[in-house]
């Protein structure tokens, strides 16, 4: 099959991400169809002209039939599932999936047998919308995309994965499971939880303090108005993680609070936080260019360059 030939994609859960991913590779030429566990939600995407069953054996049948790309979309609870069904019916197809959070998801790949065709991947987008109907084909536009470079995977399977990613419109950052996961817990799923708290706090103001409300409070808590359930589902995966980055969030609270108290300054909270936002802000992504997948060693310089913020932009 030639690089321009597109190879199918079957997506497992059509939900925000699931279903944006659908209608992305749809968008970039991809053979691809879907499966929905909630026949509303297939229903849904068949109306909008997308192929999209409720029936998980028919979708992978297909799968394994023309060795498509599988893309497990559902949160990390209903993962196990999922794949015992692949694990039965479409055991050789090649594997990713869009959970946010990577060791877990690997840990039960590896449980089913499956670790020798999968490749963890995790697009840095979303809304606080859910389901079908908040579904985008530039979601991914400019994003990043998390793909894994763990000891023992393929280049084959890994370079299908990055070229989906990167059809979808992202940009693709090679990292390892465990550095995933310290990370996000820095960066996407702290931020839920320091929102949920400041919502919190907001509303333990009563009606004056949410009729004052404006911006500063409108975007620290937009990641609040997410279903509960799934908030749940993205951060309790990545418990040690998350309780680490607490932990030294803690700190930097309780130091500020005692600097306040002693001394009425949050001058030392107020530059720290000033200087990682400009640090942010500023931060310019550097491209790989001198590593290809299956290159001799190729997965330790990946590694390497992920950790120094590059990324893919086009693959070799």
């Amino acid at each position: 099959m030639s690089r321009d030939q597109k190879t199918p994609v079957c997506v497992l859960g059509v939900g925000l991400i699931g279903g944006s991913v659908l209608r992305a590779a749809t968008a970039a030429g991809y053979p691809a169809w879907g499966w929905n566990r909630s026949a509303a939600g297939a229903r849904a995407a068949a109306a909008d002209g997308f192929d999209v069953t409720d029936d998980l054996a028919a979708a992978l049948t297909r799968a394994a039939e023309s060795d498509a790309l599988i893309v497990i979309a559902v949160p990390m609870p209903a993962v196990d599932h999922l794949l015992s069904v692949i694990e039965s019916l479409a055991p050789h197809c090649v594997l990713t999936d869009v959970v946010s959070v990577k060791g877990p998801v690997a840990d039960a790949v590896r449980a089913r047998g499956l670790a020798e065709r999968y490749v963890g991947g995790h697009p840095m987008a979303g809304t606080a919308e859910s389901g079908w109907s908040a579904t985008d084909p530039e979601l991914f536009r400019g994003a990043v995309w998390a793909v894994t470079v763990d000891e023992g995977t393929h280049a084959s399977a890994w370079t299908r994965v990055a070229r989906l990613a990167l059809d979808c419109g992202s940009v693709v950052v090679p990292v390892t499971s465990v550095n995933h996961d310290r990370a996000v817990a820095r960066v996407s799923h702290l931020p839920h939880v320091l929102a949920e708290a400041l919502a919190v706090s907001g509303a333990g103001g009563g009606a004056l303090a949410l009729g004052l409300a404006a911006g500063s409070f409108r975007d620290g808590t937009r990641v609040a108005g997410t279903a509960p359930d799934l908030v749940r589902a993205i951060c309790e995966p990545n418990r040690d993680a998350l309780l680490e980055v607490l932990e030294d969030t803690l700190t930097v609270l309780a130091a500020a609070r005692d600097t306040l108290r002693e001394e009425g300054s949050l001058a030392e909270l107020t530059q720290a936080g000033h200087d990682g936002r400009v640090e942010y802000e500023t931060a310019r992504r550097r491209e790989i260019t001198d590593v290809a997948p299956g290159d001799h060693d190729w997965l330790r310089l990946l590694r390497e360059a992920g950790l120094r913020g590059e990324v893919f932009t086009k693959l070799p």
